[in-house]
């Protein structure tokens, strides 16, 4: 009886995480996800060793339910019966439990997550970022404790599954095949992932040999090069710049619907967003190299080394952020890489000059301050103690420390044994100080050509047209684009009799940014400029032809419909931006193909359902309301994403809603077609119309 009082009593007890008391060793997981009532059904294999003599040890479980008999092992002969109990967010052990003894239990769970597991579409994906992964997997929440997790995945046929490590064996059972996964090292529990949906995948070999997965929906395989271009350059160039080789036996990415993030850095499977995959033309606005180079960085900096707590955040953050940085720097050039730390620069001047100035050892400090401000400070820190103290202290600090949990001494400490330099004032400065160091950032950048350049083509900017066309004139005739666009942002609103010839030079300019600072910063067109201009409604970038469609069908009305059908057939990014703005001035255009506006009306509403990406339905949810194109579809589309597991687009749909629920007539329609919704958009309506 004296466990069964415990575990009745238990929740109402605070207790701390258990890594002084219990070592989990492995935790190996057959888990089957159901679409049709969103559940999980699993059965766990966990195996943990107690470091002191207990009674109680615990899995985080966030309202799972426990199902059959649990079965206990102590070594390999069967022992004593265990008592076991869920409560609202743990699986409770109770017996007596001796240090030093490798325990093994093994139960069946089920559980309808609300955070971490999503079901999108025709795909399943998890999200387990911070502590969630306890949502759908028992598992334990501590970063500190770091556990071998072995996954088997139950799919139907004809899904595909990506989780952590080596995709050990496939086993065939009745309609659904089982996907065994096995990893070979410990990792936190918050990087346990999988993916389940209608993937194509194909592979290639790093230089050390680690094989690289890279996988795509079907329907997007034409689609792979310029999505995951450069993926195999950015791998060998860390594995080189880093100087520790990859820790893991593979590496996968996968693009997934709905992401929460731009990626996540799962243990060798990286998830992230769909609105990456992209065409030749879409790489050169919205490409996925950053991102690749970021979560690919984690491997090391997060998935290698695990900070202990939020006050070492930087150590993930910053770290990844700069290396992906430089790995950019390899690609695209050392102008981009100065020119993407002065960016960083001026944002994070902002925010000191705003007194919102954070420090890097602040546990609840902004993103901001964790991914830029870390990476400045992994940057000035390379200058003051030079590349080679630097490369070293970074492998040293990796290799002391692999698969360990780590603190921000741990790298000053490698960092102090490598250099002579003394350090103390660059942790004031960069570590511990709020406000962002300017002044050295100033003088950092200053030291690149390209960036001088720079701040002296700013300093034109308060000079009147005549005193420096002749020097913007030499800018637009150099091929360096970011000086470029400055160019052109310094000819918005001057005499165009003046700038017309330096107008012509930027539109043919042979760099994208300068092109597009020319639709981006004028209101109109003028009829000297329209043929130019008309061109680059076939440049290479979904945003400039964007733009310039808008513009020139703003600025030329007569022309209008010869612009919709030069762009009738293109539909731009993932989130259909050209297609969707197309539609809207189809379906706005006088004259316009009238037999066919109520298809494209039905094509826009359509586009609003549940069927596409946040990214897409937003946007149609924008040009909706412009239009004034709601009907009942759409309505019952904005209940739908009034409960979304995306935040920031059921935010969106739910403000949308409450002012188109200041129409009685809506709130009429909406209550009439209640009925046919589910249950969670019926809970939703009936709490907002109470």
């Amino acid at each position: 009886m004296r466990y069964l009082f415990i575990l009745f009593f238990l929740p109402l007890f605070g207790f701390g995480q258990q890594t002084d008391s219990v070592d989990f060793i492995k935790i190996e997981a057959e888990v089957t996800p159901n679409t049709l009532d969103k559940r999980i059904y699993g059965k766990v294999e966990v195996s943990f060793k107690t470091l002191v003599q207990t009674d109680s040890v615990y899995l985080d479980a966030v309202r799972m339910h426990l199902k059959d008999t649990l079965k206990s092992f102590q070594g390999i002969e069967e022992t004593h019966n265990v008592v076991m109990r869920a409560t609202e967010d743990k699986i409770w052990f109770v017996a007596d439990f001796h240090p030093g003894v490798i325990y093994r239990m093994i139960f069946n769970y089920e559980a309808s997550p609300t955070k971490a597991l999503y079901f999108t579409d025709s795909q399943i994906w998890t999200q387990g970022q911070g502590k969630y992964t306890s949502n759908w997997l028992p598992s334990i929440d501590d970063m500190n404790d770091k556990i071998e997790f072995d996954l088997t995945l139950i799919a139907p046929m004809d899904k595909s599954v990506v989780a952590n490590g080596n995709l050990h064996k496939f086993v065939i059972l009745d309609n659904q095949i089982a996907w065994k996964f096995n990893m070979e090292q410990p990792m936190s529990s918050y990087l346990v992932a999988f993916a389940m949906g209608s993937f194509d995948m194909e592979a290639v070999t790093s230089k050390s040999g680690v094989p690289l997965e890279m996988y795509l929906s079907k329907k997007d395989t034409l689609k792979r090069e310029p999505t995951f271009r450069y993926t195999r350059e950015i791998f060998d160039f860390f594995e080189t710049e880093i100087g520790v080789p990859y820790p893991w036996q593979n590496y996968k990415q996968v693009p997934v619907r709905d992401f929460l993030y731009a990626g996540m850095e799962n243990t060798t499977a990286t998830l992230f967003s769909e609105a990456f995959v992209v065409d030749s033309i879409g790489f050169n606005d919205r490409n996925y190299v950053n991102v690749n180079a970021h979560e690919l960085a984690y491997q090391w900096f997060g998935n290698l080394v695990t900070e202990t707590n939020g006050t070492h955040h930087w150590l993930h953050e910053g770290f990844a952020t700069y290396f992906a940085l430089l790995a950019e720097r390899e690609i695209f050039g050392n102008d981009y890489y100065y020119w993407k730390l002065y960016n960083s620069a001026e944002q994070l001047r902002e925010l000191s000059e705003q007194g919102n100035g954070e420090s890097l050892l602040n546990p609840k400090a902004s993103s901001l301050t964790f991914y830029e401000k870390g990476a400045w400070a992994l940057h000035i820190l390379k200058d003051l103690i030079g590349e080679e103290a630097f490369k070293s202290a970074v492998k040293n600090y990796l290799e002391k420390h692999q698969f360990k949990n780590v603190t921000t001494e741990d790298f000053l400490r490698e960092v102090r044994g490598t250099t002579m330099v003394d350090i103390s004032d660059w942790e004031q400065d960069w570590l511990e100080q709020t406000a962002f160091k300017g002044e050295p950032a100033l003088s950092s950048l200053s030291k690149n050509v390209f960036l001088k350049r720079y701040f002296e083509l700013v300093a034109l900017r308060e000079l009147p047209i005549m005193d420096k066309i002749s020097q913007l004139e030499v800018v637009l005739r150099s091929d360096n684009e970011y000086l470029g666009q400055e160019a052109v942002y310094q000819l918005a609103g001057e005499d165009e009799v003046i700038t017309e010839p330096l107008y012509h030079l930027a539109i043919s300019h042979e760099n994208l940014l300068v092109r597009q600072a020319v639709v981006s910063s004028l209101s109109t067109i003028s009829d000297q400029l329209a043929i130019p201009c008309e061109a680059l409604l076939m440049d290479d970038s979904y945003v400039t032809q964007e733009m310039t469609l808008l513009l020139l069908w703003n600025s030329f009305p007569e022309k209008r419909a010869m612009y919709l059908d030069q762009l009738k057939s293109s539909h731009g990014f993932q989130n259909k931006n050209l297609r969707q703005l197309w539609l809207a001035l189809a379906i706005y255009t006088e004259g316009y193909k009238v037999s066919a506006k109520p298809i494209f009306i039905a094509e826009l509403q359509n586009y609003s359902g549940s069927g596409y990406s946040y990214e897409i339905r937003e946007k149609a949810f924008d040009y909706i309301k412009t239009l004034k194109l709601f009907n009942d579809e759409v309505l019952h589309n904005l209940v739908n994403g009034s409960t979304h597991h995306y935040w920031r687009f059921r935010n969106f749909c739910r403000s949308l809603l409450n002012e188109v629920l200041k129409n009685p007539e809506t709130k009429k329609a909406l209550l009439l077609a209640k009925k046919g919704y589910s249950v969670k958009e019926k809970e939703y309506l009936d709490r907002i119309l109470k």
